[in-house]
């Protein structure tokens, strides 16, 4: 494997909501992680919208860091919003995110620098375990092959936040949901667009402040609707596929890297 090199430029963010128990930890450490992989780094957090007291935290955090920036939404935007806004406000040649809610480590996104070879346009993670209640490991699963099936991902784990890809993919695909389903969205359109895939194992911990914004009745419903939607859309219609160039470089199974795992 050849990884990138130590002057490759890496933007580093999270989105946020709500998570004044947490931010401040997984921002000092993904700084931390951006010194040891390359000098030149930024850190941003996208603050959709938070009604507690993240807002005052990330100010600090801003003041005391130079490489941390913060966009801020006045008014929620939903997750979708915030990752949208992330990739809009990334500028260096590499992005990673993942959720700032601590449910992942920053730091492990080493483990994917690793595998950011030439050959490959994104390091997608994938969960070594589930570290949730039964009832959101059991919905969880149930999206998982419903969409895999539904949208024919290849993908281990479509719905893992912790993603490490280059610029030329968020230059090349259009995300367009607000809501949580642009993970579903993204991943589908980079399947389709020819990207090279490689797939490494994360951790996953339990959540140690605040709760879920998506495991309730209400939501689920929503998500439902969406996600047939975006399969009318991207399955049935597919215009993506007419409007977007292929990559061009190897796409399909048969040329994606398959890091740290079997073939299932």
């Amino acid at each position: 494997m050849t990884p990138p090199g130590p002057g490759t430029g890496l933007s580093i963010f999270f989105p946020a909501y709500n998570d004044s128990g947490t931010i401040a930890s997984v921002v000092i450490a993904a700084l931390r992680t951006a010194r040891r992989l390359t000098p030149d780094h930024e850190v941003i957090v996208v603050n959709d919208g938070s009604a507690d007291g993240t807002a005052e935290i990330l100010e600090e955090l801003a003041s005391i860091y130079p490489q941390v920036r913060i966009v801020t939404h006045e008014q929620n935007r939903g997750y979708g919003g915030a990752l949208r806004s992330g990739f809009a406000s990334a500028t260096r040649e590499l992005i990673f995110y993942t959720d700032g809610d601590a449910q992942y480590d920053p730091a492990e996104v080493e483990s994917l620098w690793r595998y950011m070879t030439p050959a490959v346009d994104l390091v997608n993670g994938y969960k070594v375990s589930r570290s949730d209640p039964a009832h959101r490991i059991v919905i969880g699963k149930i999206y998982h092959w419903t969409v895999k099936i539904l949208f024919g991902l290849r993908v281990r784990d479509v719905d893992c936040d912790f993603r490490l890809m280059r610029r030329a993919i968020i230059e090349r695909v259009q995300l367009d949901r607000n809501s949580g389903v642009i993970c579903l969205e993204m991943m589908k359109k980079i399947q389709d667009a020819g990207f090279r895939i490689a797939e490494v194992p994360v951790h996953h911990y339990h959540r140690a402040f605040g709760r879920s914004q998506f495991f309730n009745f209400g939501r689920l419903a929503r998500t439902a609707v969406d996600v047939g939607m975006l399969w009318f859309q991207l399955v049935v219609v597919g215009r993506h596929r007419r409007e977007s160039p292929a990559a061009g470089r190897g796409a399909g199974e048969g040329a994606a890297a398959r890091a740290g795992r079997d073939r299932s």
